[in-house]
């Protein structure tokens, strides 16, 4: 009779995870999610994290310089990663990018995601478009996630309250006044529009 796998929660820590099976847990992460390196060395992390609670609970020596060796080579497969061509932190910002202009993000809420991410500056700023055309794109789509301007039930002209409403919303999220004003002035057949050609674009 086969005997029953304990829990993962009852087994012993063991050693850290060693460049190998660093390097499993990486493959396995990165066929589930697109990832930066950055991204990828703290998903490596929190599983060296995790080793070493377990170890110091059961009172393991040099815990904390185990965990830091082996978070030495947790960079090291990250980086590995990269030299593979796995991991493309210049892809990953312009598909990251692409999805969140269309679901309505701002130019400025799209890189601040993408260096919370942990794509450099340069990086992300090449792959998120300029210009004010690119950015009405974006408002218009919060429009349309939002249900306001040219996308509410009432397509009627807003009453100075609601329309103040609608602007602070989109201010909020990142656009500036005049592209948000721009934004709500659409005509609800000519948001459509934009909106599909982006979709095809």
């Amino acid at each position: 009779m086969r005997q029953e796998r304990r829990p993962r929660e009852q087994r012993p820590a063991g050693n850290p995870p060693d460049a190998a099976r660093l390097a499993e847990a990486a493959v396995a992460h990165l066929a589930r999610f697109a990832a930066t390196e950055a991204g990828l060395r703290r998903v490596l992390a929190r599983r060296i994290d995790r080793w070493a609670r377990k170890a110091e609970a059961e009172g393991q020596p040099d815990v904390a310089a185990r965990a830091a060796a082996a978070k030495g080579a947790a960079a090291e497969v990250a980086r590995r990663m990269v030299a593979q061509g796995a991991v493309d932190d210049a892809a990953f910002a312009a598909s990251r990018a692409r999805r969140l202009l269309r679901t309505g993000r701002s130019r400025r809420a799209t890189l601040a995601h993408l260096a919370q991410k942990g794509v450099d500056a340069e990086t992300a700023a090449g792959a998120v478009p300029e210009g004010e055309e690119a950015e009405l794109d974006a408002a218009i789509a919060f429009c349309r996630r939002r249900r306001i301007g040219p996308f509410a039930p009432d397509a009627a002209e807003p009453d100075p309250e609601t329309r103040r409403k609608w602007l602070a919303a989109l201010a909020r999220a990142g656009f500036a006044h005049g592209v948000a004003a721009a934004a709500l002035r659409l005509d609800p057949a000519a948001a459509e529009d934009r909106l599909l050609a982006v979709r095809r674009s």
